[in-house]
């Protein structure tokens, strides 16, 4: 039997953190919740829960960078918060791109029918989801 693999991934927001966690196998990727954000050490506390009850080895921070690939104030939020993640939870961080993430979500909800009401409370999410799913796709390919 192969390691079991537990993948925490993070879409980071102004005001939420979109979480979702892999399966065992590091094959697919599912929403958990939506942390709302407060400060740095109740935000850390919210997820050391989520690691803790998933058994999480590692973790994936949806990376915003511009569309020429270059990193904007808000990619550098998220790599702040991935040091301070790798040093807080003693957990390998990474990052990855999310170029475009939330907008595909977006207009995937919005074909599906979902009201601006649903889509808000679900968007940050499923932004983690696509990051984490996408992130275990490109291992894969690997």
């Amino acid at each position: 039997m192969g390691e079991v693999l537990r993948v925490l991934g993070l879409d980071l927001g102004e005001k939420t953190i979109g979480v979702a966690v892999s399966d065992g196998l590091g094959i697919t990727a599912q929403g958990v919740c939506v942390i709302r954000r407060q400060s740095k050490d109740k935000d850390f506390a919210a997820l050391l829960k989520i690691i803790d009850e998933y058994d999480i080895n590692s973790i994936i921070i949806g990376l915003p960078m511009n569309m020429d690939g270059s990193l904007g104030p808000q990619a550098e939020k998220a790599l702040a918060f991935a040091g301070a993640a790798r040093e807080r939870f003693s957990l390998p961080v990474e990052t990855t791109d999310e170029r475009l993430t939330t907008a595909l979500v977006q207009k995937t909800l919005i074909e599906g029918g979902a009201s601006r009401a649903k889509r808000k409370t679900v968007i940050d999410m499923l932004a983690a989801q696509v990051i984490l799913q996408g992130w275990l796709d490109s291992r894969r390919r690997r």
